[in-house]
């Protein structure tokens, strides 16, 4: 985790907290979130549909985590979109593909697989002695380029919420990229900015690559009405804010 961000933000539980990026990659707040839950002993299912597992685990391990653990001790739930989404394509076989949370794909019906899945993974079991539920999506606008409509992904995150944040007193975090120029992309962010209650907004530099700062970030808090904007290097094993005009590159 990045404890610099870690302070920036709401200390407010239960909420949907939405991660958005523009001309720059906002990844690293999904790591954030990854790696802070699982040290605070929260209990994850992650939805990694942009990434495969050892990608996350080489950066978690960069941030002090190991999410190889985390998984064989049943904190972590794991789904690797790419992985079952190939799985999906190549499968001769009907009881494979009857427990592939990916299965609506094939029917292009509803996200109902998937939101059982998550559901299952993240009601407390007998014996568990989690601080929390915690659901992380990314990227959840891939499924757009996989033919599922803006409609049904609004429709999954808002069972998601309602389950996770209300139901089991949890977290939710989705990322979705935005694109000015996709008219389906720009509409399940504007959407899913009306649901969620905490709005992180990277962006690119408008005066374009800066090697002292990396690019902007917008953190909205919807409850309490207020918004702020700092500026961010990344760096190997953490990320340094700053008011705008107060990096380096402009002493």
């Amino acid at each position: 985790m990045f404890p610099e961000l870690q302070n920036l933000l709401s200390p407010e539980r239960h909420q949907f907290t939405l991660i958005t990026d523009w001309k720059t990659d906002g990844s690293f707040l999904v790591h954030h979130f990854l790696s802070h839950y699982l040290k605070s002993h929260y209990k994850v299912c992650f939805v990694a549909l942009a990434q495969s597992f050892s990608h996350y685990s080489l950066i978690a391990q960069k941030l002090g985590v190991s999410l190889i653990n985390a998984r064989d001790q049943g904190q972590l739930v794991f789904l690797e979109g790419l992985k079952s989404y190939t799985s999906l394509l190549f499968s001769d076989t009907p009881e494979a593909e009857s427990q592939n949370p990916l299965r609506f794909l094939r029917t292009s019906s509803d996200l109902q697989p998937l939101y059982d899945f998550v559901y299952a993974a993240l009601t407390p079991s007998a014996g568990e002695e989690w601080k929390c539920s915690v659901l992380i999506v990314d990227d959840v606008g891939l499924l757009i380029s996989l033919g599922v409509t803006t409609l049904q992904i609004l429709d999954f995150i808002h069972y998601c919420r309602a389950s996770v944040c209300c139901e089991l007193q949890g977290d939710l975090v989705c990322l979705v990229r935005r694109d000015e120029e996709d008219e389906d992309s720009e509409l399940l962010a504007r959407s899913l900015c009306h649901q969620s209650g905490l709005i992180l907004q990277a962006e690119g530099l408008s005066t374009g690559f800066c090697k002292d700062v990396h690019g902007q970030l917008t953190i909205t808090h919807k409850k309490q009405n207020r918004s702020a904007i700092y500026q961010y290097k990344i760096q190997d094993k953490s990320v340094s804010f700053f008011a705008p005009g107060l990096s380096t590159a402009v002493l």
